[in-house]
């Protein structure tokens, strides 16, 4: 099968990979329109359970990546002058640029071609599959964004991707109170020398400071002055002419055309906050990988495809809605005690929250943590109780 993949970001790399190793007979080519080494993104987060994903498709790729990886185990927040700090679950970080490399050093070892600076607009003649996996602002999507049914929401709250050599050693979260309203910050290492920074604040907030009327080496300044305590003073970076954005959430009625199959974040943009997009587009690759595997028949791998990665992205995309409307909707949270405020930042994904008080959501959680305690004590305690006292040990058997 000849392949044109358009977009060497993860998804596209990964889909290369492991086509390629499914059967090393394909003919697979991935176009990018960026020069090799360039990226615009600073780094990315992911989850244990999608490590574990990667080890059973390639498990090579998967070593390298968790080697170049930073972890942690704890969140912090830094609201109104106070830091709290809760134990989470495992967390990783990679450096994009890092992640792409070593995604494209795997994808050329099995025979993968790589056309850096090539831009492709239209489909190419003769290959067999095009994989649209060239981002949110895909140009074969949006050529043909009737035939897909395309939709683009804008999101409300301005935000800016940075980078800073201040290393986080948990994901953190900082909250400054200015005159025109709150700011905040999310951050994670990406490895070893820096960490990367999503800027955030409402629109009233944004045009109070400023921001949308200053340079970018002055709204850095701003920035690095309003969250000096978190930076330790440390500078912040941004990319050269990358500014502030709101957020596009992208989806599709269809996320296939002929022989034209969406992938990663052309067929499904979810907000940033939610902190899965590239886990979401490196299982979009995995999923179109094993439709194809699976059926002989290209319509029918595509279709098989789209059905299972739609019906799995579906608590994915609630999550991260309701993720965007808990910042969107920060003074509602942001008076709590700081310790009950980062619960409720820990819950933001909840479909309920936005509709029950918060003091009241916050004392429901609590009890249902504290039940959900005493339920796995019951479990464990009741096959020990059923046995004689000296058999409890855990050294003992039987």
């Amino acid at each position: 099968m000849k392949v044109v993949c358009v977009g060497g970001g993860p998804a596209g790399l990964y889909l290369a990979i492991l086509l390629k190793r499914q059967n090393p007979s394909h003919d697979i080519t991935v176009h990018e329109r960026d020069p090799e080494g360039s990226t615009h993104g600073w780094g990315v987060t992911y989850r244990r359970g999608l490590l574990d994903r990667l080890r059973e498709h390639d498990l090579a790729s998967a070593r390298a990546i968790e080697d170049a990886s930073v972890r942690w185990s704890e969140g912090v927040a830094h609201v109104g002058g106070l830091t709290i700090r809760r134990h989470g679950d495992e967390g990783f970080g990679i450096g994009r640029h890092r992640l792409l490399g070593l995604l494209a050093d795997r994808a050329r070892f099995l025979g993968v071609r790589l056309e850096f600076a090539s831009g492709i607009t239209e489909p190419p003649a003769g290959a067999d599959l095009v994989v649209a996996a060239d981002g949110p602002h895909s140009a074969l999507r949006t050529r043909r964004a009737a035939a897909f049914g395309t939709r683009i929401t804008p999101g409300c709250n301005p935000y800016v991707r940075l980078g800073t050599t201040k290393v986080f050693d948990a994901l953190t979260f900082a909250f400054t109170e200015t005159e025109h309203g709150w700011i905040w910050v999310r951050g994670h290492g990406c490895g070893g020398e820096y960490s990367t920074c999503v800027a955030e604040c409402s629109p009233e907030t944004f045009t109070g400071l400023g921001l949308d009327r200053v340079t970018q080496a002055d709204g850095l300044t701003l920035l690095e002055r309003l969250f000096a305590d978190v930076l330790d003073g440390h500078p912040l970076t941004g990319h050269p002419g990358a500014g502030w954005l709101t957020f596009r959430t992208v989806t599709n009625r269809t996320w296939h055309h002929g022989n034209l199959v969406l992938l990663g974040d052309a067929a499904h943009a979810t907000h940033y906050s939610g902190g899965a997009g590239t886990a979401e587009a490196l299982e979009d690759a995995m999923c179109l990988a094993r439709a194809l595997h699976e059926h002989t028949g290209l319509t029918d791998a595509l279709a098989a495809y789209e059905r299972r990665r739609t019906a799995e992205l579906l608590p994915v995309q609630s999550a991260a809605r309701h993720s965007a409307q808990w910042y969107e909707n920060l003074p509602r949270y942001i008076n709590l005690p700081p310790h009950r405020m980062f619960a409720l930042l820990g819950r933001r994904h909840s479909p309920l929250l936005p509709y029950v008080p918060p003091q009241l959501y916050y004392g429901l959680d609590k009890a249902a943590g504290r039940l959900e305690a005493l339920h796995r004590f019951k479990r464990w305690l009741g096959p020990r109780a059923a046995r004689p006292p000296h058999t409890w040990s855990p050294a003992r058997r039987g």
